[in-house]
């Protein structure tokens, strides 16, 4: 049997070439409005990153977190609508939007989504901006 702490090793100490490249971190905003061709500019970060978080919130988080493990799949859905659109990413990102929206009934009929990239200097660009859609005629499965 090879020796255990060589098959260990590589799960306990990470890789610093675990990533490929460093870009830009996109996040999701979104706007409502009352009218499909209304000016959307009241945008809004979908799922911001909390600024702080106790111990005993971390700890959880740890166990148990899956609101964190959706957020990160709609980044690499994010991220791949940037490389190569497709329907099927914009839906999965309505969806989601719509779903937390769901319990806000005063909530403007007309959802848009954009994807905004931040580089790590902190320069902001808009690569992804989806056309309105009404929150009424969203699948929520």
């Amino acid at each position: 049997m090879a020796n255990p702490v060589s098959l260990l090793a590589p799960a306990l100490i990470p890789s610093w070439n675990f990533f490929d490249v460093i870009a830009a971190s996109p996040r999701v905003e979104y706007a409502l409005a009352d009218a499909r061709d209304a000016v959307l500019d009241a945008w809004t970060e979908f799922r911001p990153r909390p600024q702080r978080l106790s111990p005993v919130a971390m700890l959880a988080r740890l166990f148990w977190n899956a609101r964190w493990n959706e957020s990160l799949f709609l980044v690499s859905c994010a991220e791949r609508l940037v490389e190569e659109p497709t329907a099927h990413g914009e839906d999965e990102i309505f969806r989601r939007i719509a779903a937390d929206l769901a319990g806000q009934p005063d909530a403007a009929p007309w959802l848009s989504f954009r994807l905004l990239f931040i580089d790590p200097t902190g320069e902001r660009e808009v690569l992804y901006q989806a056309a309105p859609r009404r929150l009424a005629d969203l699948d929520l499965r």
